[in-house]
């Protein structure tokens, strides 16, 4: 028997990564060799609207960000300047965080509202928002998601998607891997090879289903609930093999221009983002992340200092104002990408009208380590806009972040009570 699960494991290694039966206490003395593993990526099913959220690794200077008026006629601000014409297709929020501290160590809770260290003993773990789309409603386009972005620790990348099972997922780091992705086609050789993977795929995952089954028979109450999350796990698999197979044979969109050179993330971000827009106007895929970390480097703005070291700014004037140039960087073209979703028909509206848009970071602060008011911007997605929204609350009135995810799970139509730390819901 140990010889047949160690095959099994190093052929499902080669393809990533590994779904392993749980550990029975209650046969483990019988059952010490009875694991196997398989490769395990996830898929579901997709509404009629689409997702996108943007994050920041550093945060955003808060007094060039945030007005000081609440509702329709806020000030326009230093760092809300490149949004100003785009007003009534947005509202800014502040007083929405998730109620927890860490500063960089906890900017990667920005989409899931709870800490990786924590996550452990929750149902749903530290799944991102993004993520947990993409489980209910991802299985009618190529991609369930798309997370794109900076790769690296955690002064490197955001680390901005997570799965519920706790493994964060791994951005498309530069537009030249992005575009094929999106637009190149497996060669002939390739799509054999996926099939014949897929094929050695389910023949394990049917022979791990019936001795997880056999198993079901043998093990106490607490066990078989163990076995029940397993059996979770397998469908999901089969899920994800059946939307691969779906697409094998289907050509992907034709490439609207040559494949793209790689410079530096600076330089790349308006790509990354025309590349993103592209998807989701293809329909390649309704959900999307992009990660702008660590990696953002200052010296291709003519910023001769880190980012990171930037953000402890000590109130220097100097390093405000490169931080600020750095900043309506970013915003600027997060609002050309705005711009460039309004300018698609989708239906009776436009690619943004169906599309919410989520900017902002899990830090509010990076000089002084804060995780609490949050830079936030909604865009698009159908909402009534243009208004600066103050959310006043403190303590058991306090309204966190989830509240509001809980509303754009809704809008992507998965009917949802809940998210993360979330006590209700909030449009």
């Amino acid at each position: 028997m140990k010889s047949v699960i160690d095959r099994r494991r190093f052929l499902l290694k080669t393809a990533g990564a590994t779904l392993a039966l749980p550990g029975l206490s209650s046969l483990m003395a019988k059952t010490s060799n009875s694991m196997a593993t398989l490769q395990a990526t996830r898929g579901a099913g997709i509404g009629a609207r689409r997702f996108v959220a943007i994050g920041n690794l550093l945060g955003f200077q808060q007094k060039s960000f945030f007005p000081a008026t609440a509702g329709k006629g806020y000030e326009k601000t230093t760092l809300l300047s490149p949004l100003e014409k785009l007003r009534n297709e947005l509202t800014v929020y502040r007083g929405l965080d998730h109620g927890i501290k860490g500063g960089h160590f906890a900017v990667h809770s920005f989409l899931s509202g709870v800490l990786h260290s924590e996550a452990k003993d929750r149902e749903d773990g530290n799944v991102t928002i993004d993520q947990f789309l993409a489980e209910k409603v991802g299985n009618q386009t190529r991609f369930p998601s798309l997370t794109v972005g900076s790769e690296g620790g955690i002064h490197g990348g955001c680390q901005l998607s997570w799965t519920r099972s706790g493994v964060r997922v791994p951005p498309i780091t530069n537009p030249g891997e992005l575009f094929e992705r999106l637009f190149v086609d497996d060669t002939p050789e390739r799509r054999r090879q996926r099939g014949q993977e897929n094929k050695l795929q389910k023949s394990i995952l049917d022979a791990v289903n019936e001795e997880a089954k056999g198993l079901s028979r043998k093990v106490n109450h607490e066990d078989r609930e163990k076995l029940d999350e397993y059996f979770t796990s397998i469908r999901d698999v089969e899920k994800r093999l059946e939307l691969r197979g779906r697409w094998a044979d289907h050509a992907k969109p034709g490439a609207p221009f040559e494949k793209p050179a790689n410079a530096n993330t600076v330089d790349d971000l308006p790509m990354l983002y025309e590349l993103i827009a592209l998807a989701l106007q293809t329909d390649s895929t309704r959900i999307a992340t992009l990660e702008i970390g660590g990696s953002f480097l200052p010296q291709n703005l003519g910023i001769n200092k880190s980012y990171h070291s930037l953000s402890h700014h000590g109130n220097k004037e100097d390093a405000i104002a490169n931080l600020i140039a750095l900043e309506t960087y970013q915003i600027d073209h997060f609002g050309k990408f705005l711009n460039r979703l309004s300018s698609v028909k989708d239906g009776e509206g436009t690619l943004l009208d169906s599309t919410s848009v989520l900017f902002g970071s899990g830090i509010g602060s990076g000089n002084s380590h804060t995780n609490s008011d949050l830079p936030l911007v909604l865009a698009g997605g159908g909402y009534r806009h243009g208004e600066f929204k103050k959310v006043e609350g403190k303590g058991i009135n306090k309204v966190p972040l989830c509240n509001l995810f809980v509303d754009l799970a809704r809008r992507m139509g998965v009917e949802t009570d809940s998210f993360g730390n979330s006590t209700g819901t909030y449009s």
